[in-house]
């Protein structure tokens, strides 16, 4: 088999890839809000991964190196979509919720999922490495190749685009009580 400049033969590179397919296709999930097209962003960025990789340069950083593949995956097929994805909001909920709501109770999972749907890829993107994908802010900086630095700031301001979102959903949306009078 041939090596790649690291001297990864492609056995080795299979294996790798295969290694990080559940872990990619949990973040695709989250990014895309859809297992199906989650499935498709995966296997195109594996074919990606497997054009480049003579690029990668550290055996070490493979793993942030694909996951980079994978995110840029999604967001190629979130451009693609005319209407912004519903993400799953089902671990959002607690940590984008208002904490200042009025009885402290988490946003309802279809609010959170329609106001983070109404979110630019970017703040979708990064939400999802956070909660979904639990990985720490210098572990999504390196994922998404960007400064640290960076990192903090978006998902900072996707935490407050998302809150505002989430607001302007339930004051559009009836309560309950509303809805029954």
């Amino acid at each position: 088999m041939e090596p790649t400049q690291l001297g990864i033969d492609e056995a080795a590179f299979v294996e790798l890839i295969i290694g990080r397919l559940d872990e990619a296709n949990r973040v695709a999930t989250w990014i895309l809000g859809d297992a199906a097209a989650a499935e498709d962003a995966v296997q195109d960025a594996a074919a990606r991964a497997w054009a480049g990789r003579d690029g990668l340069r550290d055996a070490d950083a493979a793993a942030a190196w694909f996951g980079r593949i994978v995110v840029n995956a999604c967001r190629d097929e979130l451009r693609r979509r005319s209407s912004r994805p519903r993400t799953s909001a089902a671990a959002l909920a607690p940590e984008i919720a208002d904490p200042s709501s009025r009885d402290g109770e988490t946003a309802d999972r279809d609010e959170v999922g329609r106001a983070v749907a109404r979110l630019k890829p970017d703040f979708q993107v990064v939400l999802a490495l956070r909660f979904g994908a639990d990985l720490t802010v210098p572990a999504i900086a390196e994922r998404l190749g960007i400064p640290e630095g960076t990192a903090k700031t978006r998902l900072r301001d996707a935490l407050a685009a998302a809150r505002v979102a989430i607001a302007a959903e339930r004051a559009s949306t009836p309560t309950t009580r509303e809805a029954r009078a």
